[in-house]
């Protein structure tokens, strides 16, 4: 098979044939039809190790590629609920499968926890990496039965590729307990995360989303998906927080939903957490790197929880297909912009923010 592999840093990805891999007893082999590229990737194979070198990347060469989608081809032996012809969703996340986290289901607790074909947050993750070397910028992978999603027919697969975003968003918005008759305010309302947390908090039955973003077209993009139950602010415009009370009778919002980039001001985030009620959440998932200064004693007295959420559940991304089988969410929203296996140096290198959320990269093996 043909495989596009990192052979050191600052490199492009060169494509070698390799040997197509054999399933273990409890893997499947999946022909991969679609595997979607997150903009963080230019920045992950250039430079990962200067900025986060606790969090080491697979061994070179090393086949990339976090959220990939295709057919089952093959199964180990002891697999016993997937079958050859399934059309599936491969959530990238791995972890040891024996520890107290693991067998308690929650395995993005797990000390070895590492998103195949991207980065681990363990610095024993290698073991991981070398248990499982397969990325989606391949024609074939190999990959383990729990990590599996079942897609239905009317989900395609370049759309299954953007499951990471979209299971992200969903993991948070599950963290913040959002549901009908509740109002929640996403910070970054126009990036990948912040657009994928509004069409599926939309779906949950939120009555009404406050979002800020900085580019004035993509807050209106964002707002002509439910334009009664949405409002938008320019962020610099004035304080989020200010703006979020002064929307919800001076309450504040039932959870704040942080999406904002790695290079966003601690600042922006922390203004928009007073923008939420007594009791309420602020989840974070967007990854704002610098240090957050936090008035612990205004977090006691207002009874306000401060959460990171890191990922999704396999479980909850078949809640996802489910919820695209039935309808309940429309992922149409979606311009993809496909990419043969052959030039996925160009995808990473050209892919641009222009339309923030609403553009989704994938590429074809």
């Amino acid at each position: 098979m043909v495989a596009a592999r990192l052979h050191a840093l600052h490199t492009p990805m060169t494509l070698d044939t390799i040997p197509v891999p054999k399933p273990r007893p409890n893997d499947v082999l999946v022909n991969v039809k679609a595997c979607g590229i997150v903009p963080n990737m230019g920045n992950v194979i250039n430079n990962w190790m200067t900025w986060f070198p606790h969090q080491p990347l697979p061994k070179f060469p090393a086949i990339f590629g976090l959220d990939p989608a295709g057919v089952v081809e093959e199964v180990g032996e002891a697999v016993i609920n997937v079958k050859p012809g399934d059309r599936v969703y491969v959530s990238p996340l791995r972890s040891c499968g024996s520890c107290q986290a693991c067998r308690s289901g929650h395995r993005s607790l797990c000390r070895y926890y590492t998103l195949n074909g991207y980065f681990s947050t363990s610095r024993d993750g290698q073991r991981i990496f070398d248990l499982h070397p397969y990325g989606g910028f391949s024609e074939y992978m190999t990959a383990p039965e729990y990590a599996l999603v079942n897609i239905p027919d009317n989900l395609s697969f370049e759309q299954a590729g953007r499951f990471g975003y979209l299971g992200t968003s969903y993991g948070a918005l599950k963290n913040a307990g959002a549901g009908p008759g509740q109002v929640g305010l996403i910070d970054g309302i126009t990036g990948t995360l912040g657009v994928a947390s509004t069409v599926l908090g939309l779906a949950m039955g939120l009555s009404r989303i406050l979002g800020t973003g900085r580019d004035e077209n993509l807050l209106k993009r964002v707002k002509a998906l439910a334009p009664d139950r949405i409002e938008v602010m320019k962020l610099d415009d004035g304080s989020t927080g200010d703006w979020a009370k002064s929307l919800t009778g001076g309450e504040g919002v039932d959870f704040v939903i942080s999406a904002l980039g790695a290079k966003a001001p601690a600042a922006t985030m922390q203004d928009s957490m007073k923008g939420v009620r007594r009791g309420g959440k602020v989840v974070v998932v967007g990854g704002v790197a610098e240090d957050l200064p936090v008035d612990v004693k205004w977090l006691m007295d207002e009874q306000v929880q401060l959460i990171g959420s890191n990922w999704f559940t396999a479980a909850q991304g078949q809640e996802m297909a489910e919820m695209v089988r039935t309808g309940t969410i429309d992922l149409s929203y979606l311009e993809h912009r496909r990419f043969p296996l052959a030039q996925v140096n160009e995808a990473i290198s050209g892919l641009k923010d222009r339309d923030g959320g609403f553009s989704n990269y994938v590429v074809i093996p």
